[in-house]
């Protein structure tokens, strides 16, 4: 047995006998630990006394020892669990428990060494089995600690620990059923396991059983209230189901009872980013960036994710580390599984074989982005394979990949990596393209046992892997600069224009014609082309039964800067109504429709109630669409600025180049989402101590995809997110024609706008500094001319440029795909390529 098990039987030895007062009977934390310092102290004193009676029994000794190490007096444990060994060398549990104590310290050889003295006198030593078992699995050798878990448990079935340590080591080589399996064996053998509870929803988490998770992280900390890692385990729960203040709330619990807590703090430093919290900001960005110096100076796994690695201060060697770190976590996890390096095929035959990774192959942004690009390949050069690591989620994004795929493969039920490669393997592709990075789902591990010659990073992931073993990222010249190519650990593989694609026209082409509502516009001529907008893919029954004018208006630029000068005349057609008090009323009573001289328009609001494949942007929309300014309380004579990002986009800096911009601009606002809700106040409260009146801030719901692209029409201009730009988002305005002012960084994720906005052709909208940054999106909003001039050009240049043309993307990667077989096939390695 164990000897700092011994405190427990000396505690139980030495209470009075008598009840506790009623006061020490509260479930009161620190009562209890009040209660628990007396009893140890009590039972130091006794082992003393027994100590001047007997001076040279070595159980005495080893039993004060556990007191002191349950004391935290870890010197004197070691110098007293030592002369226990001095009194009686054959003293298995003193070895065991002395090893316990020097790993405590970090002396990891001397406890390895104890250890193994410890199963020399005692083969059948289970705690030394599983102490040794658990730094075998600490230093990477899986197969080890397994054996010697399995042991443990050969000797003593009943070791629950053991049970919760074999379970932990089977989680992490991805064998989540048998480590379910232990974990509920260890519960069984000792039913208030606070560990293994916490452990089993870990496991259930990966499993996605989210409610069974939570049940384990609530129960754990039932058991043990001070339970900090529980604490954190239960605020990762609440963070991924987007509940983000119960989230704070139990990570600051989890620090209060552990400060040097490294995971914890990044992980609410996350959560705060999210919700725009930048209390003690600057602080807390200086604490993160020390947190991860040490994590990789000890080659420990850092505690800030890759994917969260952009919204930091680090430098872009950290931001590599943490990835490569990750990478050879994937690395660790498969090594376990020796298998033999695969065979590939050394000719193509009569085309390239490529395969699509993605766990997003359903209702998700990148399928939003990509789901034509599989069908528009041209056969006669590639042969396409999709395996999808998500389960179907019945949508017509994933019917429609699979369709157009000529091989779609459901890797979801495959669940071992080892077999899901061999799968790929078996399948001959040349090229495998992992479309995930670190994003959630994501199965690296696959691309780890390399079943392809060749692996690409693709548009999923704004980042590095700092992987070995993937080869190139599809990038370009704008997004990546040559000269930048120090941050990443792969090779460069240019696109002839943006690397970013988007799938809107096919999904979203009632939106690109539009007419502009009225009512009777006389003479006039100055007509806002986004205050109340009416698209449908088919305009022709309101154009036969209203009067419909096209009003030309010639504009030109003003200022000496001739880059941004652009005499042109400007079309608009105007739908006249001798009232719009009908589609007023619909808009203010929350109807779905309303009718205009026979003709029914639908209320832009109630797309889900009445399509919801439309909604979701399954479907086009067949109806007539209004969209208003009055359905989002956008006032109709103001300039309106836009960001539809996720809020944890924008940091201080961001807002007050946008309050600057503001008050310079009259008339104006910005228009933002309650992505989360919890974040407006936020930025309400940090916008008004910068010295911005109320009410220059407006908040809207997210809306489905359908709703949350048509709506961007309305904004005059969407000013970006410099920390990371809007990516997906940017691709959704710039469709409705709506120009996005972007400032690019140096990180990946802070330069697709710019790329997007070149491939579009409007580089002017491309800052250099802050202050151009600024300077731009005040004279958009002041110059009335120039606004019109730019937002014209960007509604053509939409259906014109490569930006939105999926089949000339799919070709500019066939060209890649190409480039990278023939330098592989002539022994070759990767080196930066472009399709230009």
């Amino acid at each position: 047995m164990d000897y700092q098990c011994i405190i427990v039987y000396t505690i139980i030895t030495i209470l009075p006998n008598r009840p506790l007062p009623a006061a020490e009977t509260q479930p009161n934390q620190r009562g209890c630990l009040a209660i628990i310092k007396r009893w140890i102290k009590r039972a130091v004193a006794a082992y003393l006394r027994a100590l001047n009676l007997s001076p040279n029994n070595a159980v005495v000794h080893g039993n004060l020892a556990c007191v002191y190490y349950e004391q935290g007096l870890i010197d004197l444990a070691i110098d007293t669990y030592r002369r226990a060994i001095e009194l009686q060398p054959n003293f298995p549990d003193a070895y065991c428990n002395l090893a316990n104590a020097l790993k405590e310290k970090g002396q990891v050889v001397e406890a390895e060494e104890c250890y193994n003295t410890a199963l020399h006198l005692c083969p059948s030593h289970a705690d030394s089995l599983n102490n040794l078992a658990n730094i075998k699995r600490e230093q990477g050798y899986i197969e080890e600690a397994t054996r010697l878990y399995l042991k443990a448990l050969e000797v003593f079935p009943e070791f629950a620990a053991a049970h919760s340590n074999l379970a932990s080591v089977l989680q992490q080589q991805g064998k989540l059923n048998e480590a379910l399996m232990h974990y509920k064996e260890a519960i069984r053998i000792q039913p208030t396991f606070a560990d293994a509870y916490s452990n089993m929803g870990n496991t259930l988490k990966e499993m996605q059983d989210i409610q069974g998770a939570l049940q384990c992280y609530t129960r754990a900390i039932q058991i043990n209230p001070a339970f900090a890692d529980a604490h954190s385990n239960l605020a990762s729960i609440h963070k991924d189901s987007g509940n983000i203040p119960d989230a704070i709330q139990s990570y600051r619990t989890a620090l209060k009872l552990k400060p040097d807590f490294p995971d914890a703090y990044c992980n609410l430093a996350h959560c705060l980013q999210i919700v725009c919290d930048w209390t003690d900001y600057e602080a807390r960005m200086k604490k993160l960036v020390s947190i991860v110096a040490e994590q990789l100076d000890k080659n420990r796994l850092p505690s800030v994710h890759p994917h969260h690695s952009m919204l930091y201060p680090l430098s872009h060697e950290f931001r590599k580390a943490i990835a490569a770190r990750h990478a050879n976590l994937c690395l660790e996890k498969i090594h376990v599984l020796h298998k033999p390096p695969y065979k590939y095929p050394k000719e193509i035959g009569s085309r390239l074989r490529i395969g699509y990774v993605s766990s997003d192959f359903g209702n998700h942004p990148t399928s939003h982005l990509m789901q034509s690009v599989p069908g528009l390949h041209e056969r006669r050069r590639v042969e396409i394979f999709c395996y999808a690591l998500s389960a179907d989620d019945g949508t017509t994004f994933r019917s429609k990949i699979a369709r157009e795929s000529e091989h779609f493969i459901d890797l979801s039920q495959i669940p071992c990596n080892g077999k899901a490669a061999d799968r790929i393997n078996a399948d001959g592709i040349h090229i495998l393209v992992n479309m995930n990075g670190y994003t959630k789902g994501a199965r690296n591990e696959i691309f780890a046992l390399r079943p392809a010659p060749i692996q690409v990073m693709w548009l999923g992931y704004p980042g590095t892997s700092g992987a070995s073993f993937m080869d190139y990222l599809i990038t370009d010249a704008v997004t990546s600069p040559i000269e930048l190519a120090s941050q990443y650990s792969e090779k460069l593989a240019f696109m002839p224009h943006t690397y970013f694609i988007g799938d809107h026209k096919q999904m979203f082409p009632h939106l690109r014609e539009r007419l502009i509502l009225s009512e009777k516009l006389g003479g006039k001529k100055d007509v806002a082309d986004n205050i109340a907008v009416i698209n449908a893919t088919d305009l022709s029954p309101i154009i036969e039964h209203t009067q419909v004018k096209e009003i030309r208006v010639p504009v030109a630029s003003s200022g000496s800067d001739t880059r941004n000068s652009r005499p042109m005349e400007i079309s608009l057609k105007v739908a006249e109504l001798p009232t719009t008090t009908p589609i007023e009323t619909m808009i203010a009573s929350g109807q779905i429709q309303t009718s205009v001289n026979g003709i029914v328009l639908q209320n832009g609001l109630a797309t889900n109630q009445t399509n919801n494949k439309a909604a979701t942007g399954e479907e086009v929309p067949q109806s007539i669409v209004i969209t208003t300014r009055q359905q989002y309380g956008l006032p109709e004579d103001a300039i309106v600025y836009c960001n539809f990002n996720q809020l944890y986009k924008i940091d201080p800096l961001t807002l007050q180049m946008w309050v600057h911009i503001l008050k310079n601009v009259p008339n104006s606002v910005i228009w933002l989402l309650r992505f989360p809700a919890v974040g407006e106040a936020n930025l309400q409260a940090a916008a008004q101590q910068l010295g911005l009146p109320a009410g220059r801030l407006l908040f809207s719901n997210v809306a489905a995809k359908e709703e949350h692209v048509r709506r961007g029409q309305l904004a005059d201009v969407c000013l970006d997110t410099p920390l990371c730009n809007g990516h997906t988002t940017s691709m959704d305005v710039l469709w409705t024609g709506t120009p996005v002012v972007t400032l690019p960084g140096e990180t990946l994720a802070s330069r697709v706008a710019a790329s997007q906005l070149a491939t579009l052709g409007v580089p002017e909208l491309v800052a250099r500094t802050r202050q151009e940054y600024q300077q731009i999106a005040i004279r958009l909003g002041t110059d009335r001319e120039y606004l019109k001039s730019i937002r014209a050009e960007v509604w053509r240049a939409r259906g014109e440029s490569p930006l939105f043309d999926c089949e000339q993307y799919a070709h500019g990667m066939e060209k890649l795909y190409k480039m990278m077989w023939d330098r592989h096939a002539a022994g070759e390695k990767p080196a930066h390529m472009s399709a230009n």
